[in-house]
C-alpha cells in the first residue's frame, strides 16, 4: 500500500514527487462544479441585477488566477507553466454550473489546476451573491477528463 503512496516517503513523511525524469508532454484537464441557488438569484445573475456587479466576469478572472497559482494552494503540487485555461460558467434556472479547462506541455498533469480553478470560481460567486441567498452550495466540484502524460486518458462516465 505504501508503494501506492506517492506523496509519501519510505518513512511514511509527505514529500513532493520528483517529476524530473518524466517527459514533457501535452497535458490537458477539464473539471466542473455547480452553484446552487434560487431561481431568484440565477435570474438576477443572468440580467446583471446584483449589487455587486458582474459576477460572472469576476468569477471567471478569479479562477483564472486561481489555476495559476495552484501550486501555493496544494502544499506537494509542481508549479506549472499552463499554457491556456479557459473558464466556461452558464446559469440555469437553479444553478450556476463552472467549467475550466487547463493545458500545458510539462512533466506533470493539470487536474489540480482544473480543480482548483472551479473550487475558486464558486467560491467567488458564493461570495459575491451571498448578500442575496444565504443558502447557496457549492457542490459536485470533479475532473471530468484528462489526458496526456503515463497513465492516459481518462473520461469520467
Amino acid at each position: 500500500m505504501m508503494d501506492d503512496l506517492t506523496h509519501l516517503n519510505a518513512r511514511g513523511e509527505a514529500h513532493m514527487v520528483s517529476v524530473g525524469d518524466k517527459p514533457e508532454t501535452l497535458r490537458r484537464a477539464v473539471a466542473e462544479g455547480v452553484l446552487l441557488a434560487s431561481p431568484d438569484v440565477c435570474r438576477r445573475v443572468l440580467q446583471g441585477g446584483t449589487p455587486k456587479g458582474d459576477v460572472l466576469a469576476v468569477a471567471r478572472v478569479a479562477a483564472i488566477m486561481a489555476a495559476k497559482r495552484t501550486a501555493e494552494w496544494i502544499p506537494l503540487c509542481h508549479p506549472i507553466p499552463l499554457t491556456a485555461v479557459t473558464v466556461d460558467i452558464v446559469v440555469e434556472s437553479d444553478r450556476v454550473r463552472l467549467r475550466a479547462v487547463t493545458e500545458t506541455r510539462a512533466a506533470t498533469g493539470v487536474e489540480m489546476e482544473a480543480m482548483t480553478a472551479v473550487t475558486a470560481g464558486l467560491l467567488t460567486l458564493y461570495d459575491m451573491l451571498k448578500g442575496i441567498d444565504r443558502s447557496l452550495t457549492i457542490t459536485d466540484v470533479k475532473l471530468l477528463e484528462k489526458s496526456g502524460g503515463r497513465s492516459g486518458h481518462f473520461i469520467r462516465e
